[in-house]
């Protein structure tokens, strides 16, 4: 069986978060947030035809 070779954690380049985010929809309405090191924004949009 052939391993996948990974280096060990102190060699591996250090990670930041860019960004995060959810998407939800309840009743309607679409409600979306994303997050970044910057700061939170956020909608709420009432779904269906226009």
């Amino acid at each position: 069986m052939d391993r996948t070779q990974t280096p060990p954690p102190s060699t591996l380049a250090p990670r930041r978060l860019i960004a995060a985010g959810t998407t939800r929809h309840h009743a309607g309405r679409t409600i979306t947030v994303r997050a970044t090191a910057v700061g939170v924004t956020g909608t709420i949009t009432r779904g269906g035809a226009r």
